[in-house]
């Protein structure tokens, strides 16, 4: 494992574990940043085998834990994407980032990106994201229809939605074939994730909250649509540069494009090949190859 650094931040109470790859730029490090931003039911981790890669090409590499998950607090409430991004951007002022960022983010991370792109578009010169459908689109409305392609790929958005902590009563006492059920049902490579990462992931969403808190990123859907629309009206849509990853056995791909372009002018739809949902882990030398392509092709 390449040497990687561990820290905690505390932001308006909330601590958030993050980790690096390189120096900060306020130690005199980099001043070209990614932020990798992990989805659903993962953590940093997911990141491990292209953060050493990404800093060797000369960027300062922040990996954090999103509240609720990992390493970070489990609080109560905060889970609308606006907030979660705004744990974000208070890490990275810390951290003394100063220059417009590059966002790398997947699954329910894509939302807090593309809310990060949103609120604060000139300090993000592009963002990635990957695997999730984007609340108050037509995208979004088409993925999770109870019909359809992505029927069997996200039925789990109605479950986690429930009121009356419904999901987590059902879940509780099964969390290591619930969760690992998602890793090979996902993937087009299911060993990709080994039994010891599974492993590692469950013991993260089992510590006392983390599966109320993962489960409060679905609740918040209805808040994040709304923040959506609103935000798309107020400034209408966002103009860096955005890729569009996905699995080729994956749900995304097919709906990419035409959402992506209800919320951004400039959209790149690119597919993994032989991924399926978790591609930094399926996939991480392809991944790699298409981020490279894409900043080479946005002048980064």
């Amino acid at each position: 494992m390449p040497e990687f650094h561990h820290n905690m931040f505390e932001h308006e109470g909330v601590r958030i574990h993050y980790v690096t790859a390189g120096e900060p730029p306020s130690k005199g490090g980099d001043d070209k940043t990614v932020v990798l931003i992990h989805g659903w039911p993962q953590t940093w981790w997911q990141w491990r085998h292209i953060m050493e890669p990404l800093h060797s090409d000369g960027w300062f590499v922040v990996a954090p834990d999103v509240r609720g998950a990992g390493g970070s607090s489990k609080p109560e409430g905060g889970y609308d994407k606006q907030t979660m991004a705004g744990d974000i951007r208070a890490l990275l002022r810390h951290l003394g980032v100063r220059k417009p960022i590059t966002i790398v983010s997947h699954d329910l991370g894509m939302l807090v990106g593309y809310a990060y792109a949103t609120l604060w578009p000139d300090e993000v010169e592009r963002l990635m994201v990957s695997e999730a459908p984007i609340p108050g689109t037509e995208g979004y409305e088409s993925a999770v229809a109870t019909t359809g392609y992505s029927k069997n790929r996200i039925w789990h958005f109605h479950l986690h939605g429930a009121a009356d902590n419904a999901a987590e009563m059902l879940i509780a006492g099964h969390e290591f074939p619930y969760l690992r059920s998602f890793y090979v049902r996902l993937s087009a490579n299911p060993d990709a994730i080994s039994l010891a990462d599974a492993e590692r992931y469950v013991a993260d969403y089992t510590q006392p909250g983390a599966m109320r808190a993962g489960i409060e990123l679905f609740r918040a859907f209805e808040k994040d649509a709304e923040d959506n629309r609103r935000i798309l009206t107020e400034k209408g849509k966002i103009k860096m540069p955005v890729l569009g990853l996905g699995g080729t056995a994956s749900f995304f791909l097919p709906i990419a494009e035409k959402m992506l372009s209800e919320v951004a002018e400039k959209v790149t739809v690119r597919p993994v090949e032989d991924s399926g949902h978790w591609l930094a882990e399926e996939q991480p030398e392809k991944l790699l190859e298409r981020l490279r392509e894409w900043f080479q092709e946005t002048g980064g």
